[in-house]
């Protein structure tokens, strides 16, 4: 659906904002992450690596970001804040399971419903 979106120029609302879409792990505080600026994040689906990337390579440092956004809005304990995704996107159907994981800090599994 995102890739029929892209090519007419729609935005990717639909793609992205259903029922269970953005499901997260639990919260980790921001005091035992030693670098933000240096996370691996790793998506399988049905045990094949389909995203692997890296906070290094994103195009504005994490501070920079929330420094942006904070100065258009308030930020509060518990927001979160949706950068984007490594290369891979891919579809998902009902069934898949899916492991979404940063070494060393969190991890999350799920089956699509």
């Amino acid at each position: 659906m995102q890739a029929e979106l892209k090519k007419k120029g729609l935005p990717w609302d639909i793609a992205k904002g259903f029922d269970t879409a953005c499901p997260l792990s639990g919260f980790v505080a921001a005091a035992t992450v030693a670098d933000p600026q240096n996370l691996q994040v790793r998506l399988s689906v049905n045990g094949q690596l389909r995203q692997d990337g890296n906070t290094s390579l994103m195009i504005h440092s994490v501070a920079a970001m929330i420094s942006y956004m904070s100065g258009i809005f308030t930020l509060e304990a518990g927001d979160v804040i949706l950068t984007g995704t490594p290369a891979g996107v891919g579809p998902i159907k009902s069934g898949d399971s899916i492991e979404a994981e940063i070494p060393g800090v969190g991890q999350l599994q799920l089956k699509v419903a």
